[in-house]
């Protein structure tokens, strides 16, 4: 280590004879001078709110994962009565397996029988449910006498040839093929509208219990002899708290990974034990506050328990460190605990209110699920300032640690200050301005790299199917034989057109419904589409003998108005002065909606009349595109917002804008190296990972305060930079390190996890945690060594000690 000049240590009391218990701020005064009260209401609470806990559900909710204030959400909301089921329902196919097509009577039979179970399942549209079985699925036709029409099934169908064969007729009169009947012939579908309150019981859909009762159908006709396939929002959603168990799992982990590094770098049983002990009484006080506040757990805020733990055990650790080393110094155990909130209390405070601040700036963000995440995750971290900074401290001044731990922890910390910890003298030299800037220079390089590709980073799902989950997940695949089996996908984009009351069939609004299809039709992510003009093109054909060269919009009011009497209520309303034109998406990538969002809205523009008006947008890929753009203006606020409130908050504790600078700097260069890690990965920026990078920045502040707060006190006492910097690793920078450590390993372990977004969570906590601790450790005294003024002062006795006055509260 350099040599440096240094000043000398400050000798606090050791005993309590000694001590004042009158000392201190006021809080310190009402916390250590009734400790027995602290401990026995803060039992109490933990005993109430983990009886509340108890309590807590699992669910989610279609409308919350929805920005509801965007243009196009609010023109499907206003015209939802005439769009029933397009924004989340299921897709059931039922596929022969083998041989053989649908047309026999024992499909056919189990067809029926799976019809009418799901039929029965709470929380279905039934009026607008669909299938060849539904008396509302019918099929058009043109006969010697005129038009002909009326349920695809016979009305005298008795599963014999002949029934068989007029069924089989009208399924190819009835417009259906791609769309509720796959072009090969081999699988049918149902399709399953949902409503977001079950009417039986006029609560919010369970989708867990749908997810249960829709496999529990698939079970038990799988064993007969059909393969069904499921998609939809709420089966995804199913699966995601199927797969919440293996996460809690996955946090069972993380806390015996955290207990045996934490008990390896302490040696003491109860400090672990009390720091553990603590973090999990504040995610207990939180779980068992959300059922008061009307919450429930959902997949996207299954992540803030976790991150609560993490926060906990980072602060925890410093508040034991501190005592350890002063007990170790001979110091009493009450006095340890005391100087320890004393000089800790203020930069933990900060760095908390720093999360708090992040996780608060996400309800920036137009989507409910994301602010009800924000508000759960600020009380969560509310709660930690009282169980971390005050309640453990408490109980810690009561047990003490072991003796053995203490001795130990001091032998280390002199080992080091001798030149004995060959990490502790490698990370000294980057106070240094030979390594500082050799450091500099390097981040600088792959800070500008990391930009350039991050650059590429793209809003929403770069995958089809469900990127949540696994690519070979049941979900995943059965989509996959969906979109490879229907013109009907599951991603459907449906653009709707208002025109004058009895005009919707009017020829020259046809005509440019006709002329928007025939666009989107040529785009490469459309499979298909369907309107009100499709429909009477097909008519106007069957009614010249099925001639193509017919197969076209004419003229002539009257005949398009006889197609139109007998076409299917999902195309045009009853007043008919509403029409809807379907497409039908090969995915739901962000590529694919932009292209075909800005196709409608040019579209809009260039024909939208008094008389006709062309919106955006309904259906479930509708809506996506709606997120996608919300999720893309959110994310340049939310950043700026998080990194605006730390600014602030290290402004107001450093009171100087050069450690502001050394503290935000090192963020900034993970929140580019972050971005850019999601475009390799293939992680696109939407709901589900929106919230961790600002988390990510929020979080590693945290190292920042407690690494500059010691430093800068060394500093404003007259030592160099070097002397100063290895205090404070010394002090708290050990613990940073086994923070950044063991919260590392401990998220990594969700790769493994089922639910894919998890996975990609844990990749990208795992990387943060990593650099916000190495932005800490290197780039902080790299960056000080030429912002930070540096005093000469007085030389430092042998041994060392961490500041333990009163000036630090």
């Amino acid at each position: 280590m350099n040599q440096t000049p240094s000043i000398d240590s400050f000798r606090p009391v050791a005993t309590l004879d000694e001590f004042n218990a009158k000392s201190g701020n006021l809080l310190e005064r009402l916390l250590f001078n009734h400790r027995a009260i602290v401990v026995l209401v803060c039992a109490l609470l933990t005993v109430i709110l983990g009886v509340q806990a108890c309590g807590i559900r699992l669910n989610a909710s279609f409308v919350k994962t929805i920005p509801n204030h965007h243009a196009f959400v609010a023109n499907y909301l206003k015209n939802e009565s005439q769009l029933k089921g397009l924004a989340n329902a299921v897709r059931v196919a039922v596929a022969v397996d083998g041989d053989g097509d649908i047309y026999n009577p024992r499909y056919l039979d189990i067809l029926r029988n799976i019809n009418d179970e799901l039929y029965l399942v709470a929380g279905v549209d039934r009026a607008y449910m669909r299938s060849i079985w539904t008396p509302a699925t019918r099929w058009l036709g043109v006969t010697e006498d005129g038009f002909d029409g009326g349920p695809v099934i016979p009305e005298n169908y008795d599963g014999s040839a002949h029934s068989i064969e007029s069924l089989r007729n009208n399924v190819e009169k009835s417009g259906e093929i791609g769309q509720l009947v796959a072009p090969d012939g081999k699988s049918s579908m149902v399709y399953l509208p949902l409503l977001d309150i079950n009417p039986e019981t006029g609560q919010r859909l369970d989708y867990k219990d749908l997810s249960a009762a829709l496999e529990k159908i698939r079970g038990k006709y799988e064993a007969q002899g059909v393969k069904l396939h499921i998609t939809g929002f709420a089966k995804v959603m199913g699966d995601l708290i199927e797969g919440l168990k293996a996460m809690l799992v996955f946090f069972a982990i993380a806390i015996v990974i955290t207990a045996g590094t934490l008990y390896y770098f302490t040696r003491c049983v109860r400090s672990t034990a009390l720091v553990l002990g603590c973090t999990l009484v504040g995610i207990v006080w939180l779980l068992g506050i959300l059922p008061v506040i009307g919450y429930e757990l959902n997949p996207y805020l299954i992540l803030i328990p976790f991150l609560v733990y993490a926060i906990g055990v980072s602060h925890g650790a410093q508040k034991m460190n501190g005592i350890m080393q002063d007990i170790g110094r001979g110091t009493h155990k009450l006095i340890a605990a005391r100087y320890t909130f004393r000089r800790l209390f203020l930069a933990g405070a900060t760095a908390l209110m720093a999360d708090a601040i992040g996780f608060a700036v996400l309800s920036l963000v137009d989507i409910p699920v994301i602010q009800e995440l924000a508000i759960v995750a600020s009380i969560g971290v509310g709660i930690l300032v009282f169980t971390n900074l005050a309640l453990l401290p408490v109980l810690l001044s009561y047990t003490g640690v072991s003796p053995a731990a203490a001795q130990r922890s001091l032998k280390e910390e002199k080992a080091a200050g001798d030149g004995k910890s060959g990490l502790w003298k490698l990370l000294d030299r980057f106070t240094g301005r030979r390594y500082a800037l050799l450091a500099l220079v390097a981040s600088s390089l792959l800070g500008a790299g990391g930009y350039m590709v991050s650059q590429q980073l793209k809003i929403g799902d770069l995958d089809r199917g469900a990127p949540e989950l696994r690519a070979n997940s049941r979900y995943n695949r059965d989509n996959d034989f969906i979109i490879n089996n229907y013109a009907a996908s599951s991603d459907v984009l449906v653009t709707m057109v208002r025109t004058r009351p009895g005009q919707c069939s009017a020829y020259e609004t046809l005509l440019k419904v006709d002329e928007l299809e025939w666009r989107l039709r040529q785009l490469p992510g459309v499979e298909g589409t369907n309107s009100l003009a499709a429909l009477s093109k097909r008519a106007i054909a069957g009614m010249n003998e099925g001639s193509l060269k017919w197969h076209e919009l004419v003229g002539n009011q009257e005949l398009i108005n006889s197609a139109a009497a007998r076409a299917p209520r999902e195309l045009f309303n009853e007043t008919c002065d509403f029409l809807s034109v379907y497409a039908y998406l090969k995915d739901h990538k962000a590529d694919t909606l932009s292209a075909v969002v800005q196709l409608v809205d040019d579209f809009a523009k260039q024909n939208n009349t008094g008389d006709v008006e062309f919106m955006l947008a309904a259906g479930n890929a509708g809506i996506e595109a709606a997120t996608n753009i919300v999720v893309k203006d959110a994310n340049g606020k939310m950043l700026a917002g998080v990194y605006i409130a730390v600014l602030l908050l290290c402004a107001v504790t450093f009171r100087s804008w050069r450690a502001v600078l050394c503290a935000v700097l090192p963020l900034a260069l993970t929140s580019i190296l972050a971005e850019a890690l999601m475009v390799v990965l293939g992680i696109g920026v939407k709901v589900s990972t929106l919230p961790v990078i600002a988390l990510g920045v929020g979080i590693g502040v945290d190292y920042a305060l407690y690494i500059l707060s010691v430093t800068q006190d060394w500093m404003k006492r007259g030592a160099s930079l070097s002397t100063a910097y290895f205090q404070a690793l010394l002090f708290t920078g050990r613990v940073v390190l086994f923070t950044g450590i063991t919260l590392s390993l401990g998220v990594m372990t969700w790769v493994f996890s089922p639910i894919k977004f998890q996975a990609d969570m844990g990749i990208l906590l795992t990387f943060m945690f990593v650099w916000n601790m190495l932005g800490a450790l290197i780039l902080i005294p790299a960056l000080a060594c030429f912002l930070l003024p540096q005093k000469r002062g007085v030389n430092l006795p042998k041994e060392t000690t961490a500041p333990q006055s009163a000036e630090l509260a």
